[in-house]
């Protein structure tokens, strides 16, 4: 299970689940990997309504290298995501709801 306390948040590829979390060194990897535009702005776009697939895709891998996962955004092309897009998006923004905040405020 995976533990709010923490930042936890469980996805589930190919039907295994597997634990996210937005660590420092994530957050920084996010960072590069957006090029453009910072941590707080990806908030206002997730806020917003208006974030990319391109912004989920990379929020994933950020998340899942910070619970351990050894994979690329390319390999998350070719797996199937418990929940589809919808679920992806969901847990791509409570990565940063809790990353950003403390349980029971997010």
């Amino acid at each position: 299970m995976a533990n709010p306390w923490t930042g936890e948040v469980a996805v589930v590829l190919d039907g295994q689940r597997h634990v996210a979390k937005l660590t420092l060194g994530a957050l920084a990897e996010l960072e590069a990997v957006l090029e453009t535009g910072t941590l707080i702005e990806l908030v206002e776009r997730f806020e917003a309504g208006r974030f990319s697939t391109r912004d989920v895709l990379a929020l994933l891998v950020a998340g899942l290298r910070g619970g351990g996962w050894q994979g690329s955004a390319a390999d998350l092309r070719c797996v199937e995501i418990g929940g589809g897009p919808v679920e992806a998006a969901r847990v791509a923004a409570e990565l940063l709801a809790r990353a950003f905040s403390v349980p029971g405020e997010a």
